[in-house]
């Protein structure tokens, strides 16, 4: 199963294409629709979340509410595109226009340099529009039909804010995956712990009034994944390879840690490996999980747990300098609209990310042209192991 998106910022639509997934899966518009629709929520987010209602339109590879087995096409309209019609339309427009609107200013910590330079675009709008994540929109939808997989065999994803601005969530260890998902959706920073979820938007008001912005750290949990999933055969198949690689790509992402992660560094192995037990109704399993779920690039059946460090959105309403490229001049960055702090949409987008590269593992692992004989493929495998 893999994906590929297209779309800018501010152009017509965002199209994902997801391709590899079984025939036979139920998979409706509101699958989608509701993933979606919440990661533009979140407390910290710019006006561009009043302007667009990304909702999705499945135009291929459905039908009668089933999956067929041909790649998915799906597209998020942007709303916003009547109004950058002339700014992002694909007709050649005069040459005295393109000039006027031309963006020769790259912003630090953007794509826009580095874009311009790989690309030779003189003007940066052509970087930009793309490097936007806004993009994650597209990414969202391709990990939604991944969620849509691992619901149906018994696996569960559910990500939330641990961190921003260093004030750290707690005392959530207790609750299971289902109240930590409930309790991520009511909080307006995707926080499990109200008293660091008031701290956190102070902190993020504080930011805006500031005109800067602030970063954090994401945690994402999945439960049910069977053991084994993965390689420690070849380095390009260890699954937590893969996931950590899927978060990093995220805009802004700038770590990845599983179970305990640097925390690893400062203990002793006895304090950081899991010890192995067995019982006649579990089969084995840890008696912790600092590792996160992982050994040897594969799953042990106990619960993923990966976070991912996002740092600080690089848009800032207090300019930091750059170099215009035509006139190589010192200015100060141009202001594109913004978040004062993306971390709590980042959870969700998090979330499908780690959610996707569950799905496509246990794709790859299972035979899967037909979902309800990959369902028993993982059924009659689970037993298997157990009973090892």
């Amino acid at each position: 199963m893999r994906y590929l998106t297209a779309g800018e910022s501010h152009g017509k639509q965002l199209t994902t294409i997801v391709e590899g997934v079984p025939s036979h899966l139920p998979l409706v518009r509101e699958d989608i629709n509701e993933s979606l629709l919440r990661r533009q929520k979140g407390y910290g987010r710019g006006r561009r979340m009043q302007i667009e209602k990304d909702l999705v339109e499945i135009k291929s590879g459905v039908r009668h509410g089933y999956t067929l087995g041909s790649p998915i096409s799906l597209v998020i309209t942007n709303d916003d595109f009547k109004h950058w019609v002339n700014i992002m339309g694909e007709d050649p427009i005069e040459e005295a226009d393109e000039v006027k609107r031309k963006i020769t200013r790259p912003r630090p910590g953007h794509a826009d340099l580095n874009g311009a330079l790989k690309y030779r675009h003189r003007d940066m709008r052509n970087v930009l529009e793309r490097s936007s994540a806004r993009e994650t929109a597209a990414r969202v939808a391709a990990g939604a039909v991944a969620k849509k997989i691992l619901s149906l065999v018994g696996v569960n994803v559910v990500g939330y804010v641990k961190e921003i601005a260093g004030i750290v969530a707690d005392n959530y260890e207790h609750l299971s995956l289902g109240e930590r998902r409930e309790k991520a959706e009511k909080s307006p920073v995707r926080s499990l712990d109200d008293e660091a979820g008031k701290k956190m938007m102070e902190a993020i008001d504080l930011a805006k009034k500031e005109g800067d912005s602030l970063g954090g750290v994401v945690e994402v949990v999945a439960e049910g994944m069977p053991p084994g999933v993965g390689s420690y055969v070849h380095y390009d198949r260890k699954l937590d390879a893969r996931i950590a690689g899927s978060v990093v790509s995220i805009n802004a992402f700038k770590g990845v840690e599983f179970g305990l992660g640097f925390e690893a560094a400062r203990r002793n192995g006895s304090d950081v490996h899991d010890e192995i037990i067995w019982s006649q109704e579990k089969g084995f399993y840890r008696k912790t999980n600092r590792l996160g779920g992982f050994e040897g690039g594969m799953t042990t059946g106990m619960p993923i747990v990966v976070k991912g460090v996002m740092k600080p959105i690089p848009t800032l309403y207090k300019p930091l300098q750059s170099v215009d490229i035509d006139t190589k001049e010192a200015f100060e960055a141009s202001i594109e609209r913004s978040d004062a702090c993306a971390v709590p949409a980042a959870a969700v987008v998090m979330e499908h990310v780690v959610a996707f590269e569950l799905a496509k593992a246990l794709l790859e692992q299972f035979p899967h042209d037909y979902f309800p004989s990959f369902q028993k493929a993982i059924e009659d495998y689970r037993e298997e192991v157990r009973c090892f």
